[in-house]
C-alpha cells in the first residue's frame, strides 16, 4: 500500500504565509521559505504553496520565491495562484515547482486542465477545489470562496478527472480554520468516484482528526495549515501516531 501524505500549506499573501477562518480572518504565520525548510526537516511529503491574491504583479514574486523554496527543499511541492495559461505554469516549473494547482481558471476555462496535462503530463496538474453546502448540495466556489458557482462538486471534479487532472485538492469551507474535523463523509464519495488521488483539506484541529480522515476515507493525503504553522501538532509526532493506527506513512 502506498504511503499517506501529510502535507502542509503555505497560503502566501505579499510574501508571507497567512492564515484565517472559513477564507477569511488572516494573521500572518511567517516566512513562507523558512517554514517550507522547517517542514522539510520535521517529514513533511510534500508542500502546496497557493498564492492566494494571485496578481500579474506578484506572479514575479511568486516566481522568485519558488526558486528560493527550490534550492532549500528535497521534497515536492505545488504551486497554486492566478495561473491561467501554459506559459504561467511552465515559467512556475522551470523556477522549481513539482506541481502546479488551478483552480478558478479551471472551472472559467476547462480546456486549461488538458492542454496542462499535454503539454506536461497529468501528474503535473492538480485541480483545486473549493466546497461548500448550498441548499443540501455541494457547491462548487470561486475567487477564493467568494464567488458561488453552478458546479455541483461531485461532477466537476469527475470532470476534472476526466479532462487530465491528475490529482484533486478539496477543501471544505465548511470546516475549513474551524479545527472540527475533514468532511470524511464528502472525501470517502469523491474518493470511491474517482481514480486519482485525493487530498483531504478543511478542518484539521487535532491527530484524531488525520486518523479518522485516513482509516474512513479513501484519500491518499492530508493538507493542512495553522495546526502546522503555529506548532500545535509537531508532524514527527502526527506520523508516529498515524503508524500506531496501522496507517503507511513515510518516517
Amino acid at each position: 500500500m502506498l504511503s499517506k501524505r501529510i502535507i502542509p500549506c503555505l497560503d502566501v499573501k505579499d510574501g508571507r504565509t497567512v492564515k484565517g477562518v472559513n477564507f477569511v480572518d488572516l494573521k500572518d504565520a511567517g516566512d513562507p521559505v523558512e517554514l517550507a525548510w522547517q517542514y522539510a526537516q520535521q517529514g513533511a511529503d510534500e508542500l502546496v504553496f497557493l498564492d492566494i491574491t494571485a496578481t500579474h504583479e506578484r506572479r514575479k514574486t511568486m516566481i522568485e520565491m519558488v526558486k528560493s523554496v527550490a534550492r532549500q527543499l528535497n521534497i515536492p511541492f505545488t504551486i497554486g495562484g492566478g495561473i491561467t495559461e501554459i506559459a504561467d505554469a511552465e515559467a512556475l516549473l522551470n523556477a522549481g515547482a513539482d506541481k502546479i494547482s488551478i483552480n478558478s481558471a479551471a472551472v472559467k476555462r476547462p480546456e486549461l486542465i488538458a492542454d496542462l496535462a499535454k503539454v506536461f503530463g497529468r501528474q503535473f496538474v492538480v485541480v483545486a477545489v473549493d466546497t461548500k453546502l448550498v441548499g443540501g448540495k455541494n457547491m462548487v466556489h470561486l475567487n477564493g470562496g467568494r464567488l458561488i458557482t453552478e458546479l455541483e462538486t461531485e461532477d466537476w471534479i469527475k470532470r476534472a478527472e476526466d479532462l487530465g487532472a491528475g490529482e484533486i485538492l478539496l477543501t471544505s469551507m465548511d470546516h475549513d480554520g474551524t479545527k472540527q474535523g475533514f468532511d470524511c463523509n464528502l472525501l470517502q464519495t469523491i474518493s470511491q468516484l474517482i481514480n486519482i488521488p485525493v487530498i483531504a483539506s478543511g478542518g484539521a484541529g487535532k491527530i484524531e482528526h488525520f486518523t479518522e480522515v485516513f482509516t474512513t476515507t479513501g484519500v491518499d493525503a492530508a493538507l493542512a495549515a495553522s495546526v502546522f504553522h503555529f506548532g500545535e501538532i509537531p508532524i514527527p509526532h502526527l506520523k508516529n501516531e498515524l503508524k500506531k493506527h496501522n496507517i503507511p506513512v513515510r518516517l
